[in-house]
């Protein structure tokens, strides 16, 4: 496979990894020499709020590549989407909020990925840049190039390196077992709602500290937004909008797929 394009000598390319099967795949084939230029370095920010199966991969990635793979936290989302704040005039209100389904209908904005994802690599790939223009190289594939933007930083130009060789993330899958590989696990947050039921299921059963988690996450959530002005309904984690630890996850073929309104490919790739 070839790149569709080649360094001009001024730009710095950087990875934005999501740890997920398409951006892992994606730093190892640049490592093998089937992407080109070989990036300066891969970029992931952390929630603090992964489960145990992406760090422990993120450890087995590191020595395999040749640039280095720069971990980011900004803290802990969980703590500061629970925390409830007071504004000037005595309104309790919440930040960084996740997109949480509401009963009966709608869902809460997403919040997290901005501040905990975007910002912090924005912040250090200017550090990285040394005044050069940034090609920012994002995991997303064929399959999912409705999530593809521009962006929305003037000397950031982003690459979707995937899209390019026309890979989707089953070929991605083929390329990590072709090579010997591991499969790499979903890149989420525990408590993230975009999760397929196959995905909280393999949770519940494989992680179940981490499922766990996004149950005692999802009954403090709620009751940090019952304290706020501005919500007076209740947020839930699935989309069935009955508390996670109740829930009978059925065939993922039965729901959207919610992926795709993560438009900054920084998740769940």
């Amino acid at each position: 496979m070839t790149p569709s394009r080649p360094a001009n000598g001024t730009e710095v390319h950087l990875i934005s990894l999501g740890a997920g099967v398409q951006s892992s795949t994606m730093a190892l084939m640049a490592a093998a020499g089937e992407i080109t230029p070989m990036p300066e370095a891969a970029i992931f920010a952390d929630t603090q709020h992964e489960p145990p199966s992406v760090y422990a991969w993120l450890d087995w990635l590191t020595p395999r590549l040749p640039f280095p793979l720069i971990r980011i936290s900004k803290g802990s989302l969980a703590e500061t989407a629970l925390r409830v704040r007071v504004s000037r005039n005595g309104n309790r209100y919440t930040s960084s909020s996740i997109p949480a389904f509401l009963h009966p209908t709608g869902m809460m904005p997403r919040q997290c990925t901005r501040d905990f994802k975007v910002r912090p690599i924005v912040a250090t790939v200017r550090r990285l840049r040394k005044g050069r223009p940034v090609v920012q190289w994002i995991g997303i594939s064929r399959d999912e190039a409705h999530r593809m933007k521009p962006s929305r930083v003037s000397w950031i130009t982003h690459r979707w390196p995937l899209v390019e060789l026309g890979l989707r993330r089953r070929d991605c899958l083929a390329w990590m077992k072709d090579h010997g590989f591991p499969v790499p696990p979903r890149s989420a947050c525990v408590f993230c709602p975009y999760h397929s039921n196959g995905e909280w299921q393999r949770l519940q059963e494989k992680e179940p500290e981490a499922f766990e988690a996004a149950v005692t996450f999802e009954k403090n959530y709620q009751a940090a937004m019952q304290q706020t002005r501005r919500l007076r309904t209740i947020p839930f984690l699935h989309r069935s909008r009955v508390p996670l630890d109740r829930v009978r996850f059925g065939p993922d073929d039965q729901q959207p797929d919610l992926w795709g309104n993560e438009c900054e490919g920084m998740c769940g790739v």
